[in-house]
């Protein structure tokens, strides 16, 4: 019997244009296209060529337009300022259109970008959305991002303005960002021609004359700006993801494709409707930001909550809670590392129990492997389903997922379910053949990529080939593994470089970390494979300890190695296990499993630009030489 999901996944394959152009249907367009995609140039394939829009207008006028322009269209929750604010559709609107006019006294016009490097306030959002109205491309970087790694996406956009504030805040940190623009630009090469900051009473940025404008005085001398329509190909934004090269990857995102395909999924995946509030609990500085912070919520006439906080901290591990609460939150949207941390400090959610959730229907996570202790944890307390899925920067919306508009599957730990309806995945060996269900493999996806998902790299279509095409002729390359069940759903089970051969056995640690995660004491762990001259690699594992757990940790250790042999067997050679205080992170809360690897081989490293606290890594060297790893580079 079939049900919606396998009729719109069968027909998005079989029938791309008609599928993606009835979803099209759905979104406001000056111009209708002349062909829903083009794959005249493969691979470089196109969406809604010849059709005109505009993404603002999409996002904030069109609702306006049909009478709901007194609904919240943006709530900017912020516990580390104790500040909350309000803006509906008309009044967001209003102060988008009066910051495009801002840029446009500015010189700014259609196709010239705009670098954002601002904190998680209101003014972000509004920034982003007025460079959509007026055609301008914006590259956000993470606030507080060190100077050098700002210099190079500045040297590579070649922005003709940048906007930023006077500071951040990480929990009680005040972070000014004016000294850090200040050195990035000075470090460039290429120099933007303005600076406009938006003063924070928390700390005051010297302003240069002639170079930096003030946001407010400024805002107080503009003139409204209309919208512009620009073609469904033009670029909407460039953001920047880590390289191996150290030269990062500009992903681009254009505006039709992702109207589309963004306002398909609010419904579809995460079963919001006009009117819901939606939440997502990440950075504007992530992907996870830029679609469903500003634009996916706002394109189905959602209330967005903007959110300048930490799971934990700011006050305390009920904060989530709380937002939920207070707004009548529908849907969650966050990084298993949130839950994580907050299970540590709650591991028995007595904070949960401290607010009315009667609105909250549905939890996801994404942005990295959620492990089946942190799915079931949640379940049990929160009482809504709790749906892993699977994207990437790149990829802009979900490769796979449990699409919760269309058919709930039940839930297979481990598994962000099914890949979604436009994604053909499939899980191949090296030599790119097919291999049997349940085997590990490389995840890829048949091409042509789905509309919203990136076009090409930022002035360099060889790169994007050499990066995501090549290897695999005819498909994206993920860059993780994985296996396809029998029944169709995904394994992701790590990235492809997390796949470890010990003594000629290929085996995933993301499968160990599952096992590890298990422990009723363990809040995280990573595992990784370190060089071993006997058997080339050995899985070694770092587990963070829940809040007043009174086992030594010696004992734990032994327990979670006998879990993995229990488990996964003896074939997987785990017999290393250290406890730390903390495990490093980027910002959005992954963790840096190839630092913490390259120093357990005594290899040279970089610290990364992403890093939440680079003191971490003399914690984990003093932890690698306890275990008799890092002993090397005593030596």
């Amino acid at each position: 019997m079939t049900n919606l999901y396998d009729e719109a996944y069968q027909q998005s394959l079989k029938d791309p244009e008609g599928f993606w152009g009835k979803a099209a249907e759905d979104c406001f367009w000056y111009k209708k296209w002349d062909k829903v995609l083009d794959d005249s140039n493969k691979p470089f394939y196109r969406w809604f060529v010849g059709a005109e829009t505009n993404t603002c207008y999409n996002a904030l006028d069109f609702h306006i337009d049909k009478g709901r322009g007194d609904q919240l269209a943006l709530i900017y929750d912020s516990p580390v300022t104790d500040t909350i604010k309000k803006y509906t559709y008309t009044e967001l609107r209003d102060e988008v259109a009066k910051f495009a006019g801002v840029l446009k006294n500015q010189g700014v016009t259609k196709g010239d970008r705009i670098i954002i490097y601002m904190p998680m306030i209101a003014e972000a959002a509004i920034a982003m959305l007025a460079c959509a109205r007026i055609g301008a491309v914006h590259s956000v970087v993470f606030g507080g991002f060190a100077a050098k790694e700002l210099a190079t996406r500045i040297n590579d956009a070649k922005p003709k303005v940048m906007v930023s504030a006077s500071c951040g805040i990480e929990v009680q940190r005040v972070i000014e960002y004016k000294p850090l623009l200040d050195e990035a630009i000075r470090l460039s090469d290429y120099k933007p021609e303005k600076c406009i900051i938006f003063q924070r009473p928390m700390a005051k940025a010297e302003m240069a004359a002639g170079m930096d404008v003030d946001w407010n005085e400024a805002m107080a001398k503009a003139e409204p700006a209309d919208c512009v329509p620009v073609a469904a190909t033009d670029p909407l934004y460039i953001l920047y993801t880590s390289g191996t090269t150290g030269q990062p990857k500009g992903v681009v995102r254009d505006n039709g494709g992702h109207i589309v395909a963004l306002k398909w999924t609010m419904k579809n995946i995460y079963d919001v409707d006009a009117g819901d509030v939606y939440w997502a609990a990440s950075d504007v500085g992530w992907v996870v930001g830029h679609s469903y912070i500003v634009y996916g919520p706002l394109f189905k006439g959602c209330t967005t909550i903007l959110f300048e906080g930490k799971p934990v901290g700011t006050p305390d591990a009920g904060v989530f809670w709380r937002v939920i609460s207070e707004h009548g939150v529908k849907s969650l949207f966050t990084a298993p590392t949130a839950f994580r941390a907050i299970k540590r400090d709650d591991p028995k959610g007595e904070f949960i129990k401290k607010y009315d959730l009667s609105n909250f229907k549905i939890l996801f996570l994404a942005g990295e492997r959620s492990d089946p202790d942190t799915i079931q944890w949640s379940e049990r307390n929160l009482n809504v389903p709790v749906i892993d899925h699977w994207w990437q920067t790149e990829t802009g919306w979900a490769i796979c997922a449990n699409c919760m508009g269309l058919h709930r599957f039940p839930v297979k730990y481990g598994s962000p379910t099914k890949a979604a309806p436009g994604w053909d995945v499939q899980v191949v060996d090296e030599g790119c053949n097919p291999v049997p269900p349940g085997k590990i493999g490389a995840l890829v996806v048949k091409l042509p990529l789905p509309p919203g998902t990136l076009p090409t790299l930022y002035q360099n279509d060889e790169r994007y080939k050499e990066s995501y095409l090549d290897e695999f002729p005819g498909y994206y390359k993920t860059a993780d593994a994985g296996y396809i069940d029998e029944e169709g759903y995904v394994y992701v089970m790590s990235r492809t470089d997390d796949i470890i051969n010990v003594a000629g056995h290929r085996l995933s640690t993301g499968a160990m970390e599952e096992v590890l995660s298990d422990h009723q004491d363990v809040a995280e762990c990573a595992v990784l494979g370190v060089e071993d001259k006997l058997k080339g690699q050995v899985p070694v594992g770092f587990i963070v300890l829940k809040a007043g757990v009174t086992k030594s940790n010696e004992e734990i250790v032994k327990e979670v190695v006998q879990m993995v042999r229990d488990r996964i067997g003896p074939v997987a050679a785990f017999k290393t296990a250290t406890v730390v205080k903390r495990l490093p992170k980027t910002r959005s809360g992954k963790i840096l499993r190839g630092t913490i690897q390259k120093i357990a081989d005594n290899r040279e490293f970089k610290v990364p630009a992403t890093i939440d606290d680079p003191t971490i890594l003399n914690e984990m060297e003093e932890a690698l030489t306890g275990i008799g790893l890092a002993k090397a580079r005593k030596d």
